[in-house]
């Protein structure tokens, strides 16, 4: 089939690769010319496990492109996946202005039949205004189908997960939509079945047909923001369950292994720590909360899940102020700047966060992340800029024994498998002080301990 990808983010690039992987011929497109820039000449604009060799792989065999030219790109593809950016509002709400610009354009260039993807995290309705849009700018002879296809993807799983997923949802705009779940079907169809060659190494990639959900287009948008809502209450859950723990000296990681283990709640998603973040979860959060507003229905629950991770931060700083007493003038370490691990993505990543806190606090961070470096160097340059504080009171380094230097403390923010296999040793013996803050309950405190580390989790004693 062809398809057309309109926004090569984290979302849409993954989108266009796995889906020419799994045979069919795709088109990639993006207003921003450096990204494409980038495509156009081999590179990866992030960093995504497995993505960089099946964008080379598909680019090579001919079913991969990539253009600057939006025209191109929509008239390549009888389906066009929309995957544009949804920013959050200062208030809370999704920014939709790409998308509705991008409906509008693709409506002014089609003279023919075109089945238009929502893939972007949307509010609920979202999908009527670009049928509207559509329908209102079409040239003669074009005809549109809108469906919403909402992703489930994890950044740093996302590969997988778009191949292996555990339900394809698609949402068609009204009933008579044959032509268009037909062919989301055939689209589906070698990731339903399993019938492609699986890219990712060292995993199982057998299993049974894909669950193919069939809804309303209203119910397909609604999917997407329920599911990251319940996956963030869970998460806030088991954080506020590791303050109660701390409190009465119990252990987090027992507590929630008993609770996953009740098949009725399972184990995802119940490891504490210092919050979550990325760009789906927070932003989903506060949209759905703001849909819900408007709609009239008060989804208190949803505000509390946020204030238990925006306390998060404040939590930390406490245990790092119990530790080192006053923290001005201190050095400190952070090991992990990306908001989770096989990810570059530093947006509101809770690493930073309490790197920001630290510093407005007077301590000085050295920070090191394996692909993370670059981007976090450029948010916390523009956070010191704007707050009128000392270029060197932030600071990029190469390696995790550079960020224990002479530190004063050490935290452990974004847990990369790479931090289990450190020279502990090492470590003690080059900071200042050998404390540990383990934001992520990922290292053996037990070990550290007898090595001579003073060492501090979340909800563990």
């Amino acid at each position: 089939m062809d398809i057309s990808v309109i926004g090569t983010g984290h979302v849409g690039l993954v989108t266009a690769a796995c889906l020419a992987h799994v045979g069919h011929k795709v088109w990639g497109h993006d207003s921003d010319m450096a990204k494409m820039d980038a495509l156009l000449s081999g590179k990866m604009p992030i960093y995504e496990p497995y993505l960089e060799e099946i964008v080379h792989k598909n680019v090579e065999e001919g079913r991969l492109h990539f253009t600057k030219s939006f025209e191109e790109a929509v008239r390549a593809g009888s389906v066009i996946f929309i995957c544009v950016g949804t920013p959050p509002k200062e208030n809370g709400e999704a920014d939709l202005s790409a998308v509705e610009r991008v409906s509008r354009r693709i409506a002014e260039i089609s003279d023919d039949y075109k089945v238009v993807v929502e893939k972007s995290t949307v509010p609920v309705e979202t999908g009527i205004w670009i049928a509207k849009t559509l329908m209102f700018f079409k040239r003669p002879g074009a005809r549109f189908d809108v469906v919403s296809n909402p992703e489930f993807t994890r950044e740093g799983m996302a590969v997988f997960d778009f191949l292996h997923p555990d339900r394809i949802v698609v949402g068609l705009a009204s009933p008579e939509e044959a032509d268009a779940e037909r062919i989301m079907r055939e689209i589906y169809s070698p990731i339903i079945h399993g019938t492609f060659p699986c890219p990712i190494h060292g995993r199982d990639c057998k299993r049974s047909d894909v669950p193919f959900l069939v809804t309303d287009i209203k119910s397909a948008e609604l999917i997407k923001h329920a599911s990251n809502s319940f996956l963030a209450m869970k998460i806030s859950f088991i954080n506020a369950i590791a303050d109660i723990c701390d409190k009465v000296g119990a252990d987090i990681r027992e507590v929630a292994r008993g609770i996953g283990l009740d098949h009725r709640i399972g184990p995802h998603f119940l490891r504490a720590g210092i919050g979550f973040g990325g760009f789906c979860f927070p932003k989903d959060l506060r949209a759905f909360i703001r849909i819900s507003e408007k709609l009239g229905v008060k989804l208190t629950i949803l505000e509390e899940v946020e204030r238990i991770n925006e306390r998060r931060i404040d939590v930390a700083v406490g245990k790092i102020r119990d530790l080192l007493w006053i923290l001005e003038g201190k050095q400190v370490g952070v090991l992990g700047l990306s908001f989770k691990p096989d990810t570059d993505d530093v947006r509101f990543s809770p690493a930073l966060s309490l790197a920001r806190r630290l510093i407005l606090e007077g301590a000085k961070v050295k920070g090191y992340d394996p692909k993370a470096g670059a981007f976090a160097k450029m948010e916390m340059e523009r956070f010191l800029a704007s707050n009128s504080l000392q270029v060197d009171s932030f600071e990029i380094v190469e390696s995790p024994y550079m960020a224990a230097l002479g530190s004063d403390l050490l935290v452990v923010a974004t847990e990369w498998d790479e931090f289990l296999s450190l020279s502990w040793e090492r470590i003690r013996g080059s900071m200042r002080r050998p404390a540990i803050f383990d934001g992520r309950n990922f290292l053996d405190g037990g070990m550290l301990r007898e090595l001579g580390f003073e060492y501090v989790g979340m909800g563990v004693p």
